[in-house]
């Protein structure tokens, strides 16, 4: 069997966008060759100088946007439009269209199937291009060719990259934190060194998975890490690159998933000022938009909502089979995943809310579309949203009504959010429980976020209680089944003939991917590690 992995995690590709170093590899043998190819920087020469090393942090930054598919075709692996339209297609408020997504939207994976294939190849490909890069600026920074606070500097952001790429992994090919009680059940593998040599290959074949406690422990570390180093904002790149309040941000979505509210408030806090609306962030100075539609459109390169994305940009993206206007835009654009009927009908969304009207629109089948990434549908340039300030205020009242009730400041956190699209807030008498409260914000992620990819992030956190959303992967409705009587906003139901994928209980092996068989077939120990069932 072909080794792919570890041939396409060799393949480093650090510097972008017109020097590569790369590995060439044979297509047939488990061999490498070729490891200083004439016509490209060597490892050692992509680190002679500053401007060199600048690239090489492009490139890092590039294995986030887009990564590599059958054929080595550009795709939005790991993301682009895979993670994002994965994350919505694992639940139930977006609906497939085509069968672009199927195996992930009807729960068809198997170890060969493509979708979770390429998400466990290319965020492996990220994080050892992170690992490449933290080892050769390192050795930069001992040499004086940087300073050590440019270094510094730069393996942060290699480190809040690894650790997005960590988390990624984990909520989709293991189970829970609190699956057990210590979280000593199989998580991925850990890889913190470069897989750049034969010898390094040979010991990447032969490593196991991880806890999820010790996975944890390590994206943690990473961020804490990067948060000390990075720098609070910038000039430029001020969204598309790592900052302080990015690393941050990411540790209050992270400590959420671990069932540690009380670090989720004291990493919040950081971020939230006052105990009333409006909010906003010593550090780097994020705040709400004043309108939904503020982080999207026009506004989705330069807003004060966005703590971090993925560039994109017109000559640099992830092709018309990853980009996220290509996957989620209404004709003339592929139009792969549409809004589903089960969201658009719940009555906690209200008719009249500013995220149907700004946010959505209705196509000529009758289906609706978001509009979150029509800033520029005609060469893709959106960026790809991976956390906004929006979401680390729901992350922070939700750890505050876990653990000190139905608060003021957990309700005024959440209406916050609420308030700048609807007049339909809430009120203490009608949350006057911490299991309503917390109903409340989950509910509410689910309009917010719609078309983000974070839907499956809350089910996958949420499933085992089996009490704020249903303990398991939630039925779902088909395009067949699917009519444009069928969406009624808030009108509470959905045709029960409607659903035609049904649900995953959480027991079931289908709520975790298997690992690819691309992996499995070089790295015994992992075979013997696979998901049950697979």
């Amino acid at each position: 069997m072909k080794n792919y992995t570890i041939k396409r995690i060799l393949r480093v590709a650090l510097v972008a966008p017109l020097f590569s170093l790369s590995f060439a590899i044979t297509s047939c043998e488990d061999e490498v060759i070729d490891l200083e190819a004439p016509d490209r920087y060597t490892e050692i020469g992509a680190f002679e100088s500053a401007a060199r090393i600048q690239l090489v942090m492009n490139g890092v930054y590039d294995a986030a946007q887009s990564g590599f598919y059958a054929g080595g075709a550009v795709r939005g692996y790991p993301f682009g439009a895979a993670s994002i339209a994965q994350g919505d297609n694992r639940g139930e408020d977006m609906l497939n269209m085509e069968a672009f997504y199927q195996a992930t939207y009807e729960n068809l994976y198997s170890p060969t199937t493509a979708n979770n294939q390429y998400m466990w190849e290319t965020l492996y490909a990220l994080i050892n291009k992170a690992n490449v890069a933290i080892e050769g600026i390192q050795g930069a920074a001992t040499s004086g060719i940087i300073t050590e606070q440019v270094a510094k500097e730069y393996v942060a952001e290699c480190q809040f990259l690894r650790a997005l790429a960590m988390h990624e992994l984990i909520t989709n090919f293991a189970r829970p934190y609190n699956h057990t009680g210590d979280a000593s059940h199989l998580g991925v593998p850990i890889r913190l060194t470069a897989v750049n040599t034969p010898a390094r290959v040979d010991e990447a074949k032969t490593q196991g998975r991880n806890t999820v406690k010790e996975v944890y422990d390590q994206i943690l570390k990473d961020l804490n890490e990067a948060e000390a180093a990075l720098p609070a904002s910038r000039s430029t790149f001020q969204i598309t690159r790592a900052t302080q309040g990015a690393a941050i941000a990411l540790k209050t979505r992270v400590l959420l998933h671990k069932g540690d509210n009380a670090g989720v408030i004291t990493e919040a806090s950081k971020l939230v000022t006052g105990d009333a609306a409006p909010f906003t962030s010593p550090i780097g100075g994020y705040k709400l938009t004043a309108e939904p539609s503020g982080p999207f459109g026009a506004g989705n390169k330069n807003n004060t909502e966005s703590i971090f994305s993925i560039l994109n940009s017109a000559i640099d993206n992830a092709s018309t089979n990853g980009a996220l206007p290509q996957m989620y835009g209404s004709a003339p654009n592929r139009a792969l995943v549409a809004i589903s009927p089960v969201i658009w009908n719940q009555t906690f969304w209200p008719a009249a809310d500013k995220r149907r009207t700004q946010l959505t629109d209705v196509s000529t089948n009758s289906y609706r579309y978001t509009t979150k990434y029509n800033g520029d549908k005609v060469t893709w340039a959106d960026n790809t949203p991976i956390i906004r300030y929006a979401e680390v205020l729901l992350n922070m009242a939700e750890a505050i009504a876990r653990t000190q009730g139905a608060t003021p400041k957990a309700l005024a956190l959440l209406n916050a959010v609420r308030g700048r699209a609807t007049t339909e807030v809430y009120t203490a008498a009608g949350l006057d429980t911490p299991q309503k409260l917390i109903q409340a914000i989950v509910d509410e992620r689910r309009i917010e976020f719609l078309a983000e990819g974070l839907r499956w992030k809350d089910i996958f956190r949420l499933a085992v209680e089996g009490i704020y959303v249903y303990k398991g992967i939630p039925a779902k409705v088909t395009k067949g089944n699917t009519t444009a009587a069928d969406y009624a906003a808030a009108s509470g139901t959905v045709r029960a003939a409607a659903f035609a994928v049904p649900a995953v209980p959480y027991e079931d092996f289908r709520f975790i991917w298997p690992i690819p068989t691309s992996e499995t077939a070089a790295n015994p120990v992992l075979a013997k590690q696979q998901n049950p069932n697979y």
